[in-house]
């Protein structure tokens, strides 16, 4: 496994981090267990989670995953070897993550809720990465790193009291660090800045959807990760499994997230099958697992800290884990990039 800085932490996470928003739902607990074992066997030492898994999201689901992970944390002993990050929800009108049925808003007494019920679900005193699911104001397109802009007027939480909460969670000592995810080179920005002005805390990363049918990341949120060393976790690293061809020709495998969920849309746009044939035409004339393929080339990207992976089976997990000894070639990039030159970005 290899190992990269997180951010300025002074923390080194591993390349490979585990995703686990299938445990409670598409997962056992047992299932979860095994797969944390295994991950952890191999090197990985960087697990994510969010207080609004598992997916899909409802009210009687919440919270499942974070649960998974605590009993697994009890049964092993084994927090002091894990980086754990979680999320909070940004602005959302969903309404069953606080107790008195608020819709979800980043301020200071929601964040101290969330955190305060996220670590009594996975048994810790701490987490290590504590980051804000996605703005606390309207965005153009979840993501926050749109194709094509669309005005989204309405009410958000002032970045400054965000982050202010944030920093209160850091100086008691129930977060170490702070990160962001789906966020802008904008906001980025603005929360950089603010932190700077306040002493406030700095973001140590950016979680956002990175893959070789979205590389809309490339556009002004690279140079950011770069030089402001606030890197990418790259989530969605096999296009929510449609890199793989399983769904090519509009198959739909038992078992299979989009077969279950009808979840597959931000995947299911024009030109992704076509896209999505090329890279696997390029993996298999390469050798390669078109899994292995799609998180080789993330994991090969400078500005990228870790990759996020996630799996239904132990046979997927050890399949994506392996990529770690995946090189990407002059070769190869050169044919990747000829293939988004043409194909582009049809799922951002």
């Amino acid at each position: 496994m290899q190992y990269r800085p997180l951010g300025r932490t002074g923390l080194e996470v591993s390349a490979i981090c585990l995703g686990t928003m299938t445990f409670g739902q598409q997962n056992s607990e047992a299932e979860g267990h095994a797969q944390l074992d295994y991950a952890l066997d191999r090197g990985i030492n960087f697990l994510d989670t969010a207080e609004l898994y598992s997916i899909p999201p409802k009210p009687e689901t919440q919270g499942s995953t974070e649960r998974v992970i605590g009993t697994w944390f009890r049964a092993r002993g084994n927090r002091d070897k894990v980086i754990l990050a979680s999320k909070a929800c940004g602005l959302s009108e969903m309404t069953w993550f606080r107790d008195d049925g608020s819709p979800a808003r980043p301020t200071r007494a929601q964040l101290r809720e969330a955190i305060d019920k996220s670590l009594k679900r996975l048994q810790t005193d701490y987490i290590d990465l504590y980051q804000l699911h996605w703005p606390g104001r309207p965005v153009s397109g979840f993501g926050s790193n749109p194709t094509r802009w669309k005005s989204a007027p309405g009410e958000e939480t002032p970045i400054a009291e965000t982050l202010d909460a944030f920093g209160e969670l850091i100086r008691e000592g129930k977060v170490r660090h702070f990160g962001l995810s789906n966020e802008s080179a904008w906001g980025t920005m603005s929360f950089l800045a603010e932190a700077e002005r306040t002493g406030g805390p700095r973001p140590a990363s950016i979680q956002n959807a990175y893959n070789l049918l979205n590389r809309t990341y490339e556009t002004a949120m690279a140079e950011v990760s770069l030089r402001e060393d606030c890197g990418l976790l790259a989530y969605s690293p096999l296009g929510q499994g449609y890199l793989t061809g399983k769904y090519l020709g509009g198959a739909r495998p038992a078992g299979a997230r989009t077969t279950l969920f009808e979840r597959g849309q931000r995947y299911e746009k024009p030109g992704v099958d076509a896209a999505v044939a090329d890279y696997v035409g390029i993996a298999r004339e390469a050798g390669l697992d078109p899994a292995q393929l799609a998180i080789a080339f993330c994991l090969s990207r400078e500005f990228v800290t870790s990759v996020i992976i996630g799996a239904t089976t132990m046979e997927q997990l050890v399949t994506d884990i392996a990529t770690i000894d995946v090189t990407i070639t002059a070769e190869l990039e050169e044919k990747i990039d000829a293939v988004h030159q043409l194909r582009g970005n049809p799922s951002p």
